[in-house]
């Protein structure tokens, strides 16, 4: 007989249930085909867990500095338990990598923080092509995990400061 872990009291273990969850995801369309690997295996894995499709938002932006802006705007609603960004920005051989890497990243994490929304980063930062392609569904579902997990912690804590 496998013993359970003695949790401390109030102590929060992962939930990964999301049939009560409303997930919102922000794709950047640069780089395409590997958004759309990311966003097929982060939809498929949110509804493994239980979120109903109709609870899943998707909305695309140019690149992935226009992310943080509409994850910011979906965060602003109040519709939903948590947030996705998904794209890619793959180095070329210029600064420029850095600068969409570095401003998309900390957009993001912004949002987050300003809202109390949870955002599950997926934008990958790759030096080629191919590591991006390797990377993609993994990061999807990755994704739609840390969406769903994050989500449920924060009803929690909200939930047990009542």
């Amino acid at each position: 007989m496998t013993a359970r872990p003695v949790l401390a009291r109030n102590a929060f273990p992962p939930d990964f249930a999301g049939a009560t969850l409303r997930i919102g995801i922000v794709q950047g369309r640069f780089n395409e085909a590997i958004g759309a690997a990311e966003l097929s295996a982060c939809r498929a894995e949110l509804e493994r867990l239980g979120v109903p499709p109709d609870c899943i938002v998707h909305c695309t932006v140019p690149g992935a500095l226009e992310i943080p802006l509409v994850l910011q705007k979906l965060a602003q609603t109040g519709r939903f338990d948590a947030l996705v960004a998904l794209g890619a920005v793959i180095r070329g051989e210029t600064y420029h990598f850095e600068v969409v890497s570095n401003e998309a990243c900390a957009g993001v994490s912004s949002v987050a923080l300003d809202t109390g929304i949870p955002v599950a980063n997926g934008i990958l930062t790759t030096n080629t092509d191919e590591q991006a392609e390797v990377r993609a569904a993994e990061k999807g579902r990755d994704c739609a995990r840390a969406a769903v997990e994050m989500a449920n912690l924060l009803r929690g804590i909200d939930d047990a400061a009542r």
